[in-house]
């Protein structure tokens, strides 16, 4: 069972829709005892930092992913999910994030240039990009060399190289899937990537301790 924290943050249909594709038996919900029963939990997110973190402490749901994540269990944040991993957001302000990956989530710079024919990249950075794996892990079981992953997104995460796994070119280096122990994070929507993103999704599933240890 995969227990995906409802939070008021975000639609969550595409995520729960892609899981049961997959095959799995999944649940979509605040309630912590329901969580705990699950095996894999994933922190959905869009919309701002501030007001998600907010939400999310108001649910009283922080302890219990700490303590589920020291038991070893799997969990994965999407999006902005994943934003609020890190010890702090410059999105409007600074806001206090729950410090999971060290890492401080910033603007993507304005008047990037496209590498390949020089225009200045759009912000927020929407749509479809490649995805440079830097480091082997089971998260990327079965993907082939070239994949592309879908992003939305006008901040992402600096300063998390130690837990980097994967990234993309954006005018800049988005880290684009990270990892510290049990717990991922994706910056793109592996829900909305095609068969990468459900390669990716079912990998997450299959994780067992020895893939961890």
């Amino acid at each position: 069972m995969i227990g995906i924290i409802d939070y008021g943050v975000g639609n969550l249909f595409s995520l729960k829709s892609s899981l049961a594709f997959l095959g799995c038996e999944v649940i979509v919900t605040g309630d912590g005892e329901e969580l705990k029963g699950c095996e894999k939990i994933i922190l959905p997110g869009v919309g701002a930092f501030e007001d998600a973190v907010e939400k999310l402490k108001r649910t009283g749901l922080v302890s219990l992913i700490l303590e589920e994540l020291d038991k070893g269990k799997p969990m994965l944040g999407i999006c902005l999910g994943m934003q609020l991993l890190f010890d702090k957001s410059f999105e409007y302000g600074e806001h206090k994030g729950l410090g999971l990956i060290p890492g401080t989530v910033v603007p993507i710079p304005k008047d990037q240039k496209n590498t390949d024919n020089g225009d200045i990249l759009k912000i927020p950075h929407i749509g479809w990009n490649s995805l440079k794996i830097i480091k082997d892990d089971p998260i990327f079981h079965n993907l082939p060399k070239e994949n592309y992953v879908y992003f939305v997104h006008s901040f992402y995460a600096s300063g998390c190289q130690n837990n980097l796994l994967a990234l993309s070119d954006y005018g800049v280096d988005i880290p684009a899937v990270v990892r510290k122990g049990s717990l991922y994070g994706t910056q793109f929507h592996p829900e909305k990537s095609g068969l990468t993103g459900l390669n990716i999704l079912k990998a997450f599933i299959e994780l067992s301790k020895e893939d961890l240890g």
